[in-house]
């Protein structure tokens, strides 16, 4: 890709819906292979529940992570058909698991394997420490770790867990401590909004499911890769396989320094973003951290490199 240094930004889970990357495959055999590949990787029809649902089984977390990581990295495998580059990656949360595919660090059929058992260790510690999630809005980062501090005295587990962008700031943790920070939010006129999850993620709650993925980890071949990765752990650019691989453990239960990671990746160069995923939350965070970034969709490079595509297809 020709013009401004690019930065490629993988969705996390939430981005899914049913019918997610139906009318690509139906064009294009490249997004078809993928999705029969990971139907044979995991040995499930994981394509019909991508395409037709249930759309409560697509949010199950250990369907949702590696049907979104399918979903993007055939997005990533048609842009790059059609002549996509960029010079760095970042993926949001699970997202990263996608961006470390693209980067070449990790291959797909490992990568899926990842996930899925990432998603199940994380249903299973939801299961017995059940919690929920909360946005806080208008609040600096300062203020939110106060309230979080002021709340975990007395109700328990209650930490930020996503740092999405300036005044949006996500805390995760006991349903108690949740509720309890929402009414001492309120309470100092800070808008805090309960978020439909299935379960406290980034948290503290989630150190069962960190310390058995941490083994799993372990035995995982990951590659140098061909681009800098920017962890959300670190938010610090990096090609290191060691280091790749810490921030992958302490993710799950560490916070998502999103915002922080878009100001790193802007101060190498990058002067455009492209969220290569179904939705486009991600290009909302960078619109709010970056203003002055170019955020064009896949819809407008796909149709500017050829000028065939059909303008709705994605």
């Amino acid at each position: 890709m020709t013009g401004p240094m690019t930065a490629g930004l993988f969705p996390g889970q939430g981005s899914q819906a049913v019918g997610m990357g139906r009318e690509l495959a139906e064009h294009f055999p490249i997004v078809r292979d993928t999705f029969a590949q990971a139907d044979d990787i995991l040995g499930f029809a994981l394509t019909m529940l991508c395409f037709d649902g249930p759309v409560e089984e697509l949010k199950r977390t250990a369907i949702a992570q590696p049907a979104l990581l399918t979903v993007c990295t055939a997005y990533w495998r048609l842009l790059c058909e059609h002549g996509f580059s960029c010079a760095i990656v970042a993926g949001h949360s699970l997202g990263e698991y996608s961006a470390l595919v693209a980067a070449g660090a990790l291959s797909f059929p490992e990568a899926l394997r990842l996930v899925r058992r990432r998603g199940e260790l994380m249903e299973e510690a939801a299961a017995c420490n059940p919690g929920s999630m909360l946005a806080v809005l208008g609040a600096d980062d300062a203020l939110v770790q106060a309230l979080c501090t002021e709340v975990a005295a007395e109700h328990g587990v209650v930490a930020p867990a996503n740092y999405n962008a300036p005044g949006q700031v996500v805390v995760s943790g006991d349903t108690e401590a949740i509720t309890a920070l929402r009414t001492l939010a309120k309470s100092r006129g800070v808008k805090a909004i309960p978020l439909q999850v299935s379960g406290p993620f980034h948290s503290a709650l989630m150190q069962s499911a960190a310390a058995l993925f941490t083994k799993v980890l372990a035995d995982v071949p990951i590659t140098t890769p061909t681009i800098p990765i920017v962890p959300n752990v670190t938010a610090s650019p990096t090609v290191d396989p060691d280091v790749i691989r810490d921030a992958l453990a302490r993710q799950i239960t560490g916070s998502v320094q999103w915002a922080r990671s878009l100001s790193a990746m802007r101060d190498t160069g990058v002067a455009q973003f492209v969220e290569i995923g179904p939705g486009n939350v991600l290009t909302g965070l960078v619109q709010r951290t970056l203003p002055d970034a170019a955020t064009p969709s896949l819809n407008e490079w796909l149709i500017g490199s050829n000028g065939t595509l059909n303008d709705n297809i994605l």
